[in-house]
């Protein structure tokens, strides 16, 4: 259909000139005077007659080299031999003619050459017929000859005067404009210097502050320590400790760190506990050992700082203008005591929060480590991979046509070779995605390659609802956060369709071109949805009103593979163009493109949470990147088990990855069937 609008497009132009050209023919002529001119009509006649005499009744062109018969016809000479090498007869008498009776005509060759010369000065400029004539050796007095002259040089000071004044004029724009830009340069950065010259001020005021609450502390602490009385009421194991003047938290309530001291050893036991089972794998071959000092953590994110100066230094003045923007007054109000607690303005709070949480981690530390099957079966690949309500079990699902459902704190705290599964549901087909409901903890919906929507009792282990309508495979299925009876999904047959678990039918269809890669629902409404579409665009739908979508971002090259809201406002997408792209879906604006990962064929996931967004790659690498910034801030890459001679490097990619809420917590998944559990680590 697109091919032939295009087609028809780009005929209008030639359509639409060749009726105005038949139109332009067939309108009525205005009639001729009544009694023409004499002259002007007998020149003309004489001029088609010449015009005619002069064609070659052969090419019916200008004779070129003209040759007389003996019939006494005129053609052009290679016309006539051309002719007389397969006919012997004239071609325009059929009498008998043959080589031997062509000649030369001399006067018909000089008068086309003076009808040559003729159209060339009829054609020719005033100028080039002044030539023309000068070169012909035209006569003429010295006078008449000055007086040209003269003119010509008038002319020519003219003409260079003209091109001088065009010329400085365009300079003089040139100027005014590059002035123009440089001025708004200047007053932008003169903005921003007092932007950061406030900045500096409220960062050393607060550190100030700072330095003399850690000094009341300290003081505080050496009166206490030297107090005779205080001693019977403080360990002394704790006053020679601190006497240094570090404080703690039980220094500063020494009641309740008193009253709770067995308490705390229990649990400061327990911790160190959980600790060694959480830390049995550091993906750099380490693990406590590796832990640095508070001056060691400070020197690694001032090098981190300075390794992605540039993004961070965009990242600070894009947020510190947007704020700007949005409060023209804020000085006034910083003027009346109205900044927040921390002394910031908000654009410097905004930035602050983004910098301690990119540089808090550079790693990721694996865990914790299983297989969700055979490691030399083909039918291994985890195509989804989701935490459950409140973090406690996660289920995956893939190839293998099993949803298997795991406890997450026996995952991390047990040896990997007695991790079992607490439940499992077998299904018809291969699954693609998986999604739990946030309201009913026992529920879960999947999707699979026959196109058939499920949702399932965990409990029961059985399936609830089977929905069949998609006529292709189901590539995407996601439960509402707000609505927990509606879920939507999205297939190759170009629908999305959303269900509600009440009903055996879909309640709304919504038909597209291309095929679905991905849907899900804004988190904070259940009528806004997101769908991840193969024709390269994201459509954010209204579903009260889906003959259109609200709006269409652009921007990725190819399919889009999967789409993640951050928040109400903020959409994260992947596609197979080996790039992600965050979008305001209330402003309807991209606002950053993230690179670094690989992923040009394959559903490698996508999973995102308020401030990190992490996805697969093809290189069997997991990535993870802050949403303030375009690069990676850590990245992850698993090992394989086959022997590095034998490994073919390119067939393995990582297929899920699955954030848990809010924390530095992973779940990932790659192609073989090896799930590791992944925390971001400093």
């Amino acid at each position: 259909m697109g091919g032939g609008t295009t087609s028809i497009g780009a005929m209008v132009p030639t359509v639409k000139s060749e009726s105005a050209d038949s139109a332009a023919e067939a309108a009525p002529a205005p009639p001729p005077p009544a009694i023409p001119p004499p002259q002007s009509l007998d020149a003309s006649e004489m001029e088609q007659e010449v015009d005619k005499d002069i064609l070659c009744p052969i090419c019916m062109q200008t004779i070129k080299d003209a040759f007389l018969t003996a019939c006494g016809h005129s053609f052009c000479y290679m016309c006539i031999v051309t002719h007389l090498q397969n006919k012997s007869d004239c071609p325009c008498c059929s009498h008998f003619l043959t080589a031997n009776h062509l000649y030369p005509n001399f006067l018909l060759n000089k008068l086309l050459m003076k009808n040559s010369e003729h159209q060339i000065a009829k054609a020719a400029t005033p100028l080039e017929q002044l030539r023309l004539a000068l070169e012909q050796g035209c006569e003429g007095s010295v006078k008449e000859l000055e007086s040209l002259l003269s003119l010509l040089s008038e002319k020519k000071r003219k003409m260079e005067q003209e091109e001088a004044e065009t010329n400085l004029q365009i300079m003089h724009d040139f100027l005014h404009c590059l002035r123009k830009k440089k001025l708004d340069e200047l007053n932008e950065i003169q903005s921003d210097l007092q932007y950061i010259k406030e900045d500096i001020y409220a960062v050393e005021r607060r550190r100030i502050e700072l330095f003399r609450r850690r000094d009341r502390y300290s003081a505080k602490l050496r009166m206490l320590g030297d107090d005779p009385s205080s001693k019977s009421v403080w360990p002394p194991s704790f006053v020679d400790e601190h006497s240094g003047g570090t404080v703690s938290r039980t220094a500063i309530m020494p009641g309740l760190g008193h009253m709770s001291s067995g308490g705390q050893k229990n649990r400061n036991s327990e911790a160190r506990s959980s600790a060694s089972h959480l830390i049995r794998k550091d993906s750099l071959g380490g693990s406590d050992n590796q832990n640095l000092s508070q001056s060691g953590l400070a020197l690694v994110r001032k090098r981190r700082v300075h390794a992605q100066f540039n993004d961070l230094q965009d990242c600070y003045l894009q947020k510190r203008r947007h704020w700007a923007r949005q409060m023209p007054e804020q000085r006034e109000r910083d003027s009346h005591g109205l900044l927040n607690r921390e002394g910031y303005s908000e654009g410097l709070e905004d930035f602050q929060s983004v910098l301690s949480t990119f540089t808090r981690y550079s790693r990721f530390r694996v865990v914790a480590e299983l297989r969700h099957g055979d490691l030399f079966h083909s039918a291994n690949i985890v195509s989804s991979i989701e935490f459950d309500r409140d973090d406690e079990l996660f289920a995956t699902a893939g190839v293998s046509r099993r949803i298997k459902i795991f406890e997450f704190s026996s995952v991390v705290n047990e040896p990997a070779d007695v991790q079992c599964p607490v439940a499992e549901m077998s299904t018809r087909s291969k699954l693609s995605c998986l999604s739990w409901n946030k309201y009913a903890k026992n529920q879960i919906a999947s999707s699979d390659y026959e196109g058939i929507v499920t949702v399932w009792d965990v409990t029961t282990r059985q399936s609830v609802m089977e929905y069949e309508e998609h006529e292709k495979r189901a590539w995407s299925v996601d439960f509402s956060r707000t609505e927990p009876s509606m879920l939507i999904s999205g297939s190759d047959d170009c629908k999305v369709k959303v269900w509600c678990t009440k009903q055996e039918a879909s309640v709304l269809n919504i038909d597209m071109k291309a095929n679905i890669c991905s849907v899900k629902y804004n988190p904070g409404s259940s009528i806004h949805v997101a769908v991840g579409s193969a024709d390269h665009h994201i459509h954010y739908y209204d579903l009260r009103k889906t003959n259109q979508p609200l709006y269409v971002f652009n921007g990725h090259r190819k399919a889009v593979s999967y789409v993640k809201f951050l928040s109400s406002n903020e959409l994260a997408s992947a596609s197979t163009d080996n790039t992600l792209r965050l979008w305001d879906v209330k402003e309807n604006v991209p606002l950053r493109t993230f690179r670094g990962h690989t992923n040009e064929k394959n559903f490698v996931g996508l999973t995102v949470n308020s401030e990190y967004i992490a996805c697969g790659s093809e290189t069997n690498e997991v990535y993870v990147y802050h949403k303030a910034i375009s690069k990676p801030a850590a990245w992850h890459k698993f090992s394989s088990d086959v022997d590095e001679a034998e490994e073919d490097t390119g067939s393995y990619f990582i297929s899920a990855v699955c954030w848990k809420s809010e924390s530095p917590t992973m779940l990932t998944a790659n192609s073989q069937g090896t799930i590791k559990v992944l925390v971001l680590a400093p």
